[in-house]
């Protein structure tokens, strides 16, 4: 098939600047691109609906290049925030880069022949500014830019100059790239497509030369909270900040109405497989979030991970126990035989992001150790509660946290 169809059909597409005249040129091999500022040390949710699409492309035989905005790391996109982007040290985008990179190549094999992966920092650091704004700055309306919905919004609370120029040298990376590597499409988010549409615009004023801009839906679930945003926090890729465990229960306890939608964005299963694991309803439907999970899960971290991750989840379903994959913190025996407060424990294990929070949730009946409820929010844990020298904690129905003494 055309991957434009492909695409298409699997509900990646939100806009596009030419439909015919980018599914004409999908029937050829081509290179695009999507770009990740490298604005913390791991990817999430978000960018895996991304690094998807990327691959449908990969697998129809077009070369994708990954840029990791070392350069506009730098300036900080604007897009969908309220204040200024706080400045990052070029340690730290080096950092976060690293990281990115390793974690891209779970999903887009890099190499001769295969995608490839680009720091813009290597062309956007070496320009010299007044050339730069003779050449390229005069191709910018500063009143079509201020138009954009990103610039818009920030204008009511300060927009600086700094993030005025992120579009210009986003739009410079795609004449850039279409200069050196012969690339013909960029890949983004739908809160992208104005600054995407400027490089498309840039070429055909520099090159004359018809290049094409595609987005993403931007995704919420079906009871409109934002893709994988959850009460603990973003659901990330690192399985230091997100464990596999965690990241499983995630996708396994989505609502009904996203599961078919979820199944065909970040799986790789045929649409007819898909169309007849979802045409149950209510709790005939969990084996289609058994699979969505196991699927999502395998992607990020692995099979090993994946089917580790759904051995635990069955365990505690069926209150057969607790398997190694749900993720543990250590506290030492001398601490819990004084005593610990149970609000300390949940937020140590990140069940709860404050002690204020644990204080709310076990006032709400929402806080369990050993499938006992907390009662009290001044309850003290102590060595008389392990169960096989642990405890397990979990907050509402579904997150769990084991505590293990050393």
């Amino acid at each position: 098939m055309n991957a434009w169809d492909v695409l298409k059909e699997r509900g990646f597409v939100e806009q596009v600047s030419d439909e015919e005249g980018l599914r004409a040129a999908l029937e050829r091999p081509l290179t695009f691109y999507i770009g990740y500022d490298p604005t913390a040390t791991s990817l999430h949710t978000g960018h895996l609906l991304t690094a998807m699409a990327v691959t449908h492309l990969q697998r129809a035989g077009h070369r994708p290049i990954i840029i990791i905005g070392g350069g506009t790391g730098m300036i900080g996109d604007p897009t969908g925030r309220t204040e200024m982007r706080q400045m990052l040290t070029p340690e730290k985008i080096d950092e976060n880069l690293q990281a990115i990179k390793v974690q891209m190549s779970r999903f887009v094999p890099f190499g001769e022949g295969q995608a490839l992966a680009l720091n813009n920092a290597d062309w956007l650091m070496k320009l010299r500014y007044i050339p730069f704004l003779r050449d390229i700055g005069q191709h910018f309306s500063v009143n079509r830019m201020l138009a954009a919905e990103a610039y818009r919004q920030r204008l009511e609370r300060g927009l600086s100059f700094i993030e005025l120029n992120y579009q210009i040298l986003q739009a410079y990376d795609y004449l850039h790239l279409y200069r050196d590597y012969g690339c013909t499409l960029q890949l983004g988010g739908n809160d992208q497509w104005g600054n995407i549409l400027a490089g498309v615009d840039l070429i055909r004023r520099v090159e004359g030369a018809e290049v094409y801009a595609m987005t993403f839906p931007l995704l919420t679930t079906a009871s409109g909270a934002k893709m994988g945003k959850t009460a603990a926090g973003t659901v990330w890729i690192d399985a230091d900040l997100t464990p596999p465990f965690d990241y499983y229960q995630y996708w396994i306890n989505v609502e009904d109405a996203d599961v078919a939608r979820f199944l065909r964005l970040y799986t790789f299963m045929a649409l007819e497989e898909i169309d007849d694991l979802t045409r149950f309803e209510g709790a005939e439907l969990r084996p289609a979030k058994e699979v969505l999970a196991y699927e999502a899960t395998k992607v990020a971290h692995g099979q090993q991970a994946a089917d580790k991750a759904r051995e635990a989840s069955r365990a505690l379903f069926a209150g057969d126990g607790v398997a190694d994959a749900v993720p543990a913190i250590e506290v030492e025996q001398g601490e819990l035989a004084a005593g610990m407060a149970a609000v300390d424990l949940f937020e140590r294990t990140g069940l709860c992001r404050s002690k204020s929070e644990a204080r709310r949730l076990i006032q709400q009946g929402g806080a369990y150790i050993n499938d006992l409820p907390v009662d009290d929010v001044d309850q003290k844990v102590t060595s008389s509660d392990l169960q096989d020298g642990a405890l397990l904690l979990r907050a509402g129905k579904k997150r769990y946290h084991r505590v293990v003494v050393v």
